[in-house]
């Protein structure tokens, strides 16, 4: 069995990095301080989102991604309105229908695109296949980035697809769960990444980036923003001591720490990548962008790296998903490639 303590299943596996686990820790040694959000650190952390975003947005603390997306989507959403984003994407396949929950029914309109990628043509066939009164009106799109196969929309589709989007009418939000990986990938800024480039609300993730727990729905486009906390509260989103979320948050983004965790994570997903291509039995599927490596990888040679205690999914049994994190080491993607080659060879 490897003794490995990291694996590639998911950089959700990573605990809190440390400087996120202090803030926390000096946001306990405080005591008794106000709750549900009216706290220093709260306010600090709002203050430091709209410092890096360079813009005057609204901030709102929860405790997960699916809730940041379907609280984002019910502020863009009536029930009778459909939501506009690709078809393999968090909204639409992982949440267990939760944007339709928070909305009280909107509808998804899915679409394809090559890595995972909607584009304005396809955007455009979606908002206007149906534009009778029998049929939900599209109302918004959602965009993901990082994408679920792990590429990056480049500013310029990004804002070829918010230009689609404004076209008919739609509101724009971002699942960016990886945004911070998908911005040291595109090395730009929070701004043109998001508000300069046409997105309006944004599930700003930090849970795979170093946080132990809780995102930040960080809203652009004020009128969006018009009783949220009403909504956060009513869907139990509401911490009543935020200030371990908002702590968190302040770790993560002074220094800049959220991006040089990115930035490790990606630079191991490249580690790994390039140690993948060396093994004629091994595919890459996706353009490794980001901190997601997506291999075909022979059946029997993933049975038997799992038996000697490597964990990572395969999805739909044929792509294996391979995730790094902020703390994954070089030596942890040597092993790790070495015996995917080894458990290769001994079943060629």
């Amino acid at each position: 069995m490897t003794d490995a303590a990291q694996h590639f299943a998911s950089d959700n596996n990573a605990g809190g990095c440390p400087e996120v686990m202090e803030a926390i820790r000096r946001a306990d040694a405080e005591g008794h301080v106000p709750s549900y959000g009216d706290d220093g650190w709260t306010a600090r952390a709002c203050d430091k989102i709209r410092e890096v975003f360079e813009t005057d947005c609204e901030v709102f603390f929860v405790f997960n991604g699916s809730a940041a997306n379907g609280l984002s989507v019910a502020a863009m959403c009536q029930p009778y309105h459909a939501l506009i984003c690709h078809e393999g994407s968090h909204v639409a396949t992982d949440e267990c229908n939760g944007s339709e929950f928070f909305s009280g029914g909107a509808r998804m309109l899915t679409g394809p695109g090559a890595d995972a990628k909607l584009t304005p043509e396809t955007i455009e066939r979606l908002a206007t296949a149906r534009t009778d009164l029998h049929f939900a009106k599209a109302r918004a799109l959602s965009l993901t980035q990082s994408t679920e196969a792990g590429t990056v929309y480049s500013l310029a589709e990004l804002r070829a697809a918010t230009g689609a989007a404004r076209k008919h009418g739609l509101r724009v939000h971002m699942d960016g769960a990886r945004f911070a990986n998908a911005l040291a990938a595109l090395e730009t800024t929070p701004a043109e990444m998001t508000w300069r480039s046409g997105i309006e609300i944004l599930s700003f993730g930090g849970t795979k980036n170093g946080l132990p727990i809780g995102e930040a729905v960080v809203i652009f486009a004020k009128d969006l923003a018009e009783d949220f906390e009403y909504r956060a509260k009513q869907g139990g989103q509401l911490a009543s001591k935020t200030r371990f979320i908002s702590a968190g948050w302040m770790g993560l983004l002074e220094g800049d720490v959220w991006l040089g965790n990115a930035r490790h994570a990606n630079a191991m997903a490249a580690r790994l990548a390039e140690r993948l291509a060396g093994i004629p039995a091994i595919e890459i599927v996706y353009p490794r962008q980001v901190n997601a490596v997506f291999a075909r990888i022979p059946p029997d040679a993933v049975e038997r790296a799992h038996a000697i205690g490597w964990r990572f999914h395969t999805l739909d049994g044929k792509v294996s998903r391979l995730m790094c994190a902020f703390d994954t080491q070089p030596e942890t993607v040597d092993r790790f490639a070495a015996d995917l080659a080894e458990a290769c060879r001994a079943v060629a």
